[in-house]
Parts: structure tokens; sequence; C-alpha cells
């Protein structure tokens, strides 16, 4: 397989069945069969963290079963499968996903179909399973570089989709579904296989960001190399699954430990690890010997990581219209909220020796 040149993202390929994924008609009763190259694109396609799903004029019970027996059901995401219009079943899909139009790639062997939604949906690009094999081979859908979280792309949509169900059917307080999810945030220090990921947040995370500065992956791997800062990632997970690197801290370090950049996942709106992240840093710089600083830079967005500051008992020492410095004082020490289960990689936070401790309420 090779990897993609520089033009529109993929993120979602959406498969035909009859004559597209498989070969022959299954209404019609035909012995099915998966060509090889496509189960081998349809994994390189996962792998390489890009979305699938099926629309498809059939049964759904009949093309569950047919997945299911061809090994290949646990690839395709919110399959739509029944006798609407393929432009519907897409504008479905794509809502469902939360993805754009013009990122999909549709692959259907029939003329009519494939005319249909090119002209109701125009940005969706259209072409057939051969067309589809020839642009993989060119170099112009798969990613050239794969991060961890891409790699599980599809695995933490479905975890997603569990837990999101959980909530719909969860009776009674917030906090009491927080508890239920049996979160656990990792902090750690961030290491080059982390910097395309970290350096993708400082780029797309702009409501949970607390000053907005962007780096670069070669900057990234620069203040990782720097004694003089700290660069953290932060990964979550709960009782469904992942939800893979969701924070980012970049500290410079001495006397005072300044919060240069604070920012969060939007994957993470509502589960109020926030705090914990504050509370990983500030006890980490106390166990250094160092008081905690914060810079915050005020957008039209991010006011909610400021009232996170201030939640975590941080104070403002001097604000000025595009710049609020706040300081934790010295007899404050952020609680960990009692449904997250917080663990750091430094030793000198916890009492006992080993690579990941685990930091007490």
């Amino acid at each position: 397989m090779t990897p993609a040149t520089a033009e529109k993202t993929v993120k979602c390929v959406v498969w035909d069945l009859d004559d597209t994924l498989w070969d022959g008609t299954l209404l019609e009763g035909d012995e099915l069969h998966v060509p090889d190259a496509n189960r081998e694109l349809v994994r390189a396609l996962d792998e390489h963290g890009i979305l699938q799903s099926v629309a498809s004029r059939n049964e759904p019970g009949p093309v569950d079963d047919r997945l299911r027996a061809f090994g290949l059901d646990e690839y395709f995401l919110h399959p739509q499968v029944g006798w609407s219009a393929k432009s519907a079943s897409l504008r479905t899909l794509i809502q469902a996903l939360n993805i754009g139009a013009d990122s999909v790639l549709f692959v259907d062997d029939s003329d009519f179909e494939r005319a249909e939604v090119a002209r109701e949906l125009p940005e969706v690009r259209c072409m057939t399973r051969q067309e589809l094999h020839e642009l993989v081979a060119a170099g112009r859908v798969l990613p050239r570089h794969v991060t961890a979280d891409a790699a599980r792309r599809r695995e933490m949509y479905q975890a997603e989709d569990r837990r999101r169900s959980h909530q719909e059917t969860f009776q009674g307080p917030n906090e009491e579904f927080l508890f239920s999810l049996d979160m656990t945030l990792r902090v750690r220090h961030a290491t080059t296989a982390d910097l395309d990921r970290a350096a993708e947040l400082t780029q797309r995370t702009h409501q949970l960001n607390t000053t907005g500065i962007t780096f670069d992956q070669e900057e990234l791997a620069a203040l990782v190399r720097d004694p003089g800062h700290r660069v953290l990632v932060a990964e979550l997970d709960d009782c469904f699954g992942t939800y893979g690197t969701i924070g980012l801290a970049v500290l410079s370090t001495g006397p005072e430990w300044t919060i240069r950049l604070l920012l969060m996942s939007c994957r993470v709106m509502g589960r109020n690890v926030g705090t914990a992240l504050i509370a990983a840093l500030a006890r980490t710089a106390a166990a250094h010997g160092a008081r905690t600083v914060a810079h915050f830079r005020p957008t039209d967005r991010n006011r909610q990581m400021l009232v996170t500051y201030r939640f975590a008992g941080f104070v403002v020492e001097s604000r000025s219209e595009d710049h609020v410095v706040l300081t934790l004082p010295d007899d404050r020490i952020p609680a960990v909220p009692g449904y997250v289960r917080l663990l750091t990689d430094d030793t000198t936070t916890a009492a006992v020796s080993g690579t990941t401790q685990e930091i007490t309420r």
C-alpha cells in the first residue's frame, strides 16, 4: 500500500456490497466471494485510521450475517442497509460520524448510484472499486504518518457509540454517571511517538485551550529535549474503551513551574477531567519544590479553561486585555475528582518508587 500524496484527507470509505465489496448479488442467491484485494484494502484502511461503512440496497439481517461470516462486520461503522437512496444513506452516515462530505469516498459498481450521489452530494468523491484500488496504489488515500490514536480510530468511535448509549439510558445525577464510567487518566512525559498527535492537538483544539499557542513536531521535540521544559501528554480510558491522547501540557520549569499551554480534546467535553490534569501538574511541581503559575489568553471560545483554573484554586495575579497570569497558593492542593483515577509517571510525585504511580485523593 502506498501513502497518500498531499490532497484532501480521506476520512471514510463507504462501500456498496453487491459486486463491489463482494462478488455476486445477495438477493439473487449468488455464491458470494470477497476478493483478497478487497480484504487487504479493508484492513489497510482500518490500520491507517480511515473509517469505513456500507451503503447497500439489501435487507439488514442477511447483510449482517454475510459480513459476520466473512469476518468483516467489525470494520464497518453505522452500516446503511435498506431501500433508501444512496445519497440519503450517506447523509445519515456523515452526520453520525461528524465528518465532512468532502472527506468521503463512495465506492459502487452502479453508474446510476454513483450519479445519484454525485448529483445530491457533489462533495463526495464517487468511484468504482477498481478506481479505489488505483487511487490507493497511486498514494492518494492512505496517510503517510499514522499516530497511535489514528490506528485505533475505529475502535474509539465504537467505544464512543457504547458510551453514548449508556449515557442516554443512565438514570441518575451527572456525578453518578461519571463514576459509572470508571475513568483512568494517565499523565506522562511525551515521547517522539507522541509528537504527531501533540502537534495536531495544538493546531485543532480551540475551545479547551488555555493560550492558543501552536507547536509543530520539531518545536515540541526541542522542548522535550530542553531540561528547562516539560511536555506532558494525557490519555484517558474508561470502562467502554480508550479516548486516546486527549490532553497536552507544556511547562517551563525552575523555582516556578509555568503552564504555558494546557489543552484538552473536545472528545472529553463534559467528562470534567481538566481538574484532574491540573492536579497532576500542580502536585508534580510541588513535589519538585516549585510553585505553579499558569498563563491564560482569552479568546471567544476558551473561557471554560479559565473557570477550570479558578475552580482548581488558582488566583489571578495580573491581568491585561489579552493575558492573564494565575498562581496557585502554597496552601492549596488541587483535588482529584473522585470519579477519576489519576496516574503519573513522575516518581517524585508519589511517596513510593515505581515507573507509574497513582496520585491519591
